[in-house]
């Protein structure tokens, strides 16, 4: 899908919501990504991200809809709230990795989005030392960070 029909589907999508828009980029790098800058962050985003959560599943299944299940793989990130949340969230597993590599046991990470697990995965994944594993469902659905070639009893 190309920059502007994404850009494009997010606007209606926030404007349909009575959202103000002050702008709509979009990047792309490893994965694409929809900035949007507007005064009604805290509507959008609300408590702890839940909301804008929401509204990427939705902006993903509307894409998938209009243009085919390929070009469902974007971000929609509100005045930098996940790029924010994603730094403090990488700052906190390179600790706990820290943990586990010194003291050799597991260390299990709070619940995350299924976007926030697979960074931490990518950040371990050329990591000699590091191995990550998903575990639990649904909401509880969670990361362990554990040594590699290590047996936890």
């Amino acid at each position: 899908m190309d920059a502007d029909a994404l850009k494009q589907l997010v606007g209606d999508m926030l404007s349909a919501l009575c959202v103000s828009i002050d702008t709509i980029e979009v990047s792309s790098g490893q994965r694409t990504v929809v900035v949007v800058s507007t005064p009604d962050s805290n509507l959008v985003i609300g408590e702890r991200g839940e909301t804008l959560q929401a509204l990427n599943a939705i902006a993903r299944r509307m894409a998938e809809k209009r243009f085919g299940k390929d070009t469902a793989g974007f971000l929609i990130d509100v005045n930098g709230y996940h790029e924010g949340r994603l730094q403090e969230l990488r700052d906190k597993v390179k600790l706990l990795a820290e943990r586990a590599r010194t003291f050799n046991h597991e260390v299990e990470l709070e619940p995350m989005s299924s976007y926030e697990r697979l960074v931490v995965h990518e950040m371990f994944a050329e990591d000699p030392d590091i191995e990550t594993e998903s575990r639990g469902e649904g909401k509880t659905r969670h990361i362990v960070l554990k040594k590699q070639n290590s047996r936890y009893e």
